[in-house]
């Protein structure tokens, strides 16, 4: 139940609203990021007490259109588990990250550098990620910019997501710097906003991901070209919280590695073919980077609240 008064939901009452007038099967498996998780102890209630789950989705994209992706894959893990799973997400990234340290999510879908991070913090345990696939990072420009290489960025305004978009910020920012090249970062809190930033000629250039550019909206996509990709790592992590016992991290395990065969058709919108069972040593190729929290935009982390207020 969706309540408006006297509560900050993470997505809005007019966003749950214009779910089921355009009849979105998922909107009950959309949840609310409520004031004081972190508070109320979540984290350390069980979840065979609870009988939810709690699937947190890092905020690439817009919460409607999140919600559309992965409400029905949230659906089929409730029919899975027998235990509701419940689709959750943030307003940005920064507080995506926030409620990682609180441990408020039971399952999270967060970028290589963040499993890196809160696997260490909050104790998150690797379960899956994408099959046959490695995450680039990669640039984008107008069609009719001169831009022909990242090179030639060098004193550009450039559009990020957020700090710490593994991706599509935090290897192009760390690239170029160790190009020597200066750049002005704006950032604009999800993938989908970089695009539309810079196809609308609000920056000169701006950073994002194969899977979020392919999916974004054609007419956007239409008016830009990629100058630049990263090298590869491992993609991001489907992982469990330590509230998630063994045998519940068994079922989802099994849930979602077959899903290719289960139930391609939810994989679709993600822009994925299957997922694959991870273990802990699979993003050592992240850790080998190095890098420091401040380079992935934690070094505020702990001024953030789970829910940003």
């Amino acid at each position: 139940m969706f309540l408006c008064r006297n509560r900050k939901p993470v997505i809005s009452c007019l966003f749950v609203t214009s779910l089921m007038l355009i009849g979105w099967g998922v909107a009950y498996s959309v949840g609310l990021v409520t004031p004081g998780l972190a508070e109320q102890g979540v984290a350390a209630t069980a979840v065979d007490e609870r009988r939810t789950l709690r699937l947190g989705i890092v905020p690439q994209q817009s919460a409607s259109k999140l919600a559309a992706i992965w409400g029905p894959l949230a659906t089929h893990l409730s029919q899975k588990t027998s235990v509701e799973v419940v689709f959750m997400t943030t307003k940005n990234i920064p507080t995506f990250e926030a409620c990682l340290r609180d441990g408020a999510f039971d399952i999270a879908y967060m970028n290589p550098y963040h499993y890196v991070v809160f696997s260490e913090l909050s104790g998150y345990r690797a379960l899956a990620h994408q099959a046959d696939k490695k995450l680039r990072g990669l640039m984008v420009v107008r069609k009719d910019s001169a831009v022909a290489s990242i090179d030639d960025l060098d004193g550009s305004k450039i559009a990020f997501p957020s700090p710490g978009a593994f991706g599509a910020s935090v290897i192009p920012r760390a690239e170029m710097l160790t190009k020597g090249m200066t750049f002005t970062p704006r950032y604009v809190k999800s993938h989908d906003s970089v695009y539309r930033a810079v196809a609308a000629g609000l920056a000169d250039a701006g950073g994002g991901v194969t899977r979020t550019f392919n999916s974004t909206s054609e007419n956007v996509r239409d008016q830009l070209r990629v100058v630049f990709r990263t090298d590869a790592y491992t993609p991001h992590a489907v992982a469990t919280s330590p509230t998630v016992s063994d045998e519940m991290r068994e079922i989802l395990g099994k849930a979602l590695s077959t899903l290719g065969n289960d139930a391609p058709e939810l994989l679709a919108p993600l822009g994925m073919t299957g997922l694959e069972t991870a273990s802990d040593d699979s993003w050592n190729d992240v850790r080998a980077l190095g890098l420091r929290p401040e380079q992935a935009g934690l070094e505020r982390i702990g001024t953030i609240s789970c829910p940003f207020d």
